[in-house]
């Protein structure tokens, strides 16, 4: 190899490389500063984008807690220990969750855990049913306590629920280890999940449109009239994103073609909204 200041590697190439040594080089920095390294790799080509996404997602599961992604107790889908089989079994089927916490006589009495395939071997043998002797041992755990150590308990006691209970006590809400999971891949859908397709592209008085930037290019190109090329990207976000070079905050406007792109919503790792309005004609 040539180790001369000035050999083919480039000065961008090699000033990139200094930053890596720096930032593994064991001096203080902060987590800014290691998120702005990765952020560089990716675009230098080093991380794609789906993995640069989930070591953003591991790093902010360290800063959040319970409270901030749990389902709260008015939409958990209790079941009482004293309900009758076949309401059980009702409310098995319309929830499609997989796991139920069950309680005495109340919500904040909670016995244990009732796993959905459990039921099976009472089809038919309602007569010697007892939901008692069936539940599973409830995780109990309080509002502050880390997302990462959450899911290190759920990795060793492989439990994929847990209770969260308030400073009285009381039962505040629910999270599972797909909730967890969630924060670091993105939104998990499964068989139960509503397969109803979200409005991407909401028209506006004046001619705007409100477009996600989940909206595939081709759709909106079907509502609009424009014939943007969906070839090197699929969706809008993709494609006004790359014309910015940078990702976009919240405020940031660019003109793409016959259209003005203003950013209307937006997070530290991706653009959500924009609000798209036709380019003035310049005379």
């Amino acid at each position: 190899m040539n180790d001369d200041p000035g050999s083919t590697g480039g000065p961008a190439h090699r000033s990139w490389w200094d930053r890596l040594g720096h930032m593994f080089s064991g001096e203080p920095r902060n987590r800014e500063e290691l998120v702005e390294e990765l952020r560089a790799a990716q675009a230098n080509g080093l991380l794609s984008k789906d993995t640069l996404t989930m070591v953003e997602g591991a790093l902010k599961v360290t800063e959040l807690s319970v409270d901030d992604v749990m389902v709260p107790r008015a939409q958990i889908v209790m079941i009482s220990a004293d309900s009758p089989l076949n309401d059980i079994l009702a409310a098995v089927v319309e929830s499609g969750h997989s796991r139920f916490p069950v309680h005495g006589e109340d919500k904040d009495e909670i016995l244990g855990i009732l796993l959905a395939k459990d039921l099976l071997k009472y089809f038919g043998d309602g007569e010697h049913f007892d939901i008692r002797a069936i539940l599973r041992p409830a995780v109990l755990i309080p509002e502050s306590m880390r997302l990462n150590v959450l899911l290190a308990e759920f990795r060793l006691t492989r439990n994929h629920m847990a209770l969260v209970v308030d400073e009285y006590g009381g039962v505040a809400g629910l999270i599972t280890i797909e909730d967890v999971l969630e924060q670091i891949v993105g939104e998990i859908d499964d068989e139960h999940d509503d397969e109803e397709e979200p409005t991407l592209m909401h028209a506006q008085p004046g001619g705007d449109w409100l477009v996600s930037a989940l909206t595939p290019i081709a759709d909106f190109n079907e509502q609009t009239g424009s014939t943007y090329s969906d070839e090197e990207f699929d969706t809008i976000g993709g494609m006004v994103t790359s014309e910015f070079g940078h990702l976009p905050e919240v405020g940031e406007e660019i003109a793409v073609g016959d259209y003005l792109f203003h950013v209307t919503e937006a997070d530290d790792r991706r653009v959500q909204q924009f609000r798209v309005s036709p380019k003035p004609a310049q005379d």
